[in-house]
C-alpha cells in the first residue's frame, strides 16, 4: 500500500518518470494482503488521528468504508484504563461515548458478567483494503508509473547526484530520488543506500478465523480489550480475531506461531460464552514501527535524495490517501491541500530522531 499510494500520489502531481520496484511476484502479499481490514479513529494514538480522519473522509467518498462501529470493552480493574484512553484522545477530533452494561449487551450477546465497562466508537469501518489498493495501483498505471515486480533491490549507490541501483536480477536504473517505502525492509533499504537505519522495528500480528457457535452477529462491531488483549470483527459468516500480538522479528515473510493461536482463543473465551468450533486459518504479518510508534515522512537529513515513507505500523492502510498526499507534496515540495492543510508534518520528519540523539 505504502508504494503504490505514493507512486500514485507522484504520479498525480507531475513527479516526471516513477518506477516502483515490487521485490515479490505481484504486490501487497505481506502486510497490506494480511490486514484485519478496518479504519478506527483511535488506532496509533493521537499522533496519528491527523492522519486518520481525513484519511476517512477520503475513503467514504470513493466507497470504500462500510460503517462497523467499535467496541472497547473492560472490566472493573481497568476503570482507570478507560479513564486515561478518554483523556488521551480529548480535544483529538474522534468521537467517543461511554457505555453501560445493558448497552454493551445490545452490541454484544453472550458477553460474561465481568466485562461491565465500555467505549462506543461509532465511526468505526470495515476497509476495502484490496480496492484501495487496486485503486492506487490503477492509479499509478494511468499516471505513466513503470512496475516491476519481482524486482528486489540488491544494490543502491548515490553517484554524481542520481542513485545506481541494481535488482537482483542485475537489472539497473538510475534515479535523482530513491523513495523507501520498504514497509518491514525499510532499515535494510536505507543502510544499504549508506543511510543510518532508524531503529525501525518489524512486530509480528497474528489473526486467526475461528467457526463459533453461535456464528457472530453480521453487525457485530469491532471488539477491543482496552488493555491490548485482543480484538476480534465478524467476517463473512466467522469470526477473526487477533491476541493483538507485538513480537519482535526480522523482515520476513511471517507466520503464525501456535501460541498466539491459543492465546488468541483463549483470551476470546473468557470474553463470551460462545463456542470455538474450530480454526479455518490462521495467518501473521509485520507491522513495522519507529521508535517513537510514529510513521517516517521526509527527506533523510544525512543522505542526499533518500526518502522515507515507512515505518506505517498497524495504520497504514487506514491513513494511506493523507499519509501519500503528504508524503508526494513534501518531497515535490508542493503546497498542501484540503487532505493534508491541518497535518504537522514535523511529527513523521524524519530529521526528529537526529534532534532526540543530540
Amino acid at each position: 500500500m505504502a508504494g503504490a499510494s505514493i507512486a500514485a500520489e507522484l504520479a498525480q502531481l507531475g513527479g516526471g518518470a516513477i518506477v516502483m520496484l515490487e521485490a515479490e511476484d505481484r504486490p501487497g502479499y505481506h502486510t497490506t494482503g494480511r490486514s484485519a481490514a478496518f479504519w478506527e479513529e483511535c488506532y496509533g494514538g493521537p499522533e496519528i488521528v491527523p492522519l486518520t480522519l481525513p484519511s476517512g473522509t477520503w475513503l467514504r467518498e470513493h466507497g470504500f468504508l462500510t460503517p462497523r462501529g467499535a467496541l472497547y470493552i473492560g472490566r472493573a480493574e481497568d476503570s482507570a484504563a478507560m479513564d486515561a484512553f478518554v483523556a488521551r484522545f480529548a480535544n483529538s477530533g474522534v468521537s467517543i461515548e461511554r457505555l453501560d452494561r445493558a448497552s454493551i449487551e445490545r452490541h454484544l450477546p453472550g458477553l460474561r458478567p465481568e466485562w461491565c465497562m465500555a467505549l462506543w466508537e461509532e465511526a468505526c469501518a470495515d476497509i476495502d483494503v484490496a480496492g484501495v489498493h487496486q485503486h492506487y495501483l490503477a492509479a499509478a498505471r494511468q499516471g505513466g508509473v513503470e512496475q516491476r515486480n519481482r524486482a528486489r533491490v540488491s544494490q543502491a549507490e548515490r553517484v554524481s547526484d542520481l542513485w545506481h541501483i541494481t535488482t537482483e536480477h542485475g537489472d539497473t536504473l538510475r534515479a535523482r530520488i530513491l523513495v523507501n517505502a520498504a514497509g518491514a525492509w525499510a532499515d535494510n533499504v536505507a543502510r544499504m543506500a549508506g543511510a543510518a537505519a532508524l531503529g525501525i522495528q518489524p512486530l509480528r500480528r497474528t489473526v486467526v478465523q475461528l467457526r463459533t457457535d453461535p456464528l457472530p452477529p453480521v453487525d457485530l462491531p469491532l471488539v477491543l480489550d482496552i488493555s491490548g488483549q485482543f480484538y476480534f470483527k465478524p467476517e463473512s459468516g466467522r469470526l477473526w480475531l487477533s491476541p493483538h500480538d507485538e513480537e519482535p522479528s526480522p523482515p520476513c515473510d511471517a507466520a503464525p506461531e501456535e501460541l498466539a493461536v491459543a492465546q488468541a482463543i483463549d483470551r476470546f473465551e473468557h470474553v463470551v460464552d460462545w463456542r470455538v468450533l474450530g480454526v479455518d486459518r490462521k495467518w501473521a504479518g509485520l507491522r513495522s514501527f519507529a521508535p517513537d510508534r510514529a510513521p517516517v515522512y521526509g527527506f533523510d537529513p544525512g543522505t542526499p535524495g533518500f526518502f522515507w515513507f515507512a515505518g506505517q505500523g498497524g495504520f497504514g492502510i487506514q491513513t494511506a490517501p493523507a499519509a501519500a498526499r503528504l508524503g508526494a507534496q513534501l518531497l515535490l515540495g508542493a503546497e498542501r491541500d484540503e487532505l493534508t492543510q491541518a497535518i504537522d508534518a514535523a511529527l513523521y520528519d524524519p530529521a526528529r530522531f537526529v534532534l532526540d540523539s543530540r
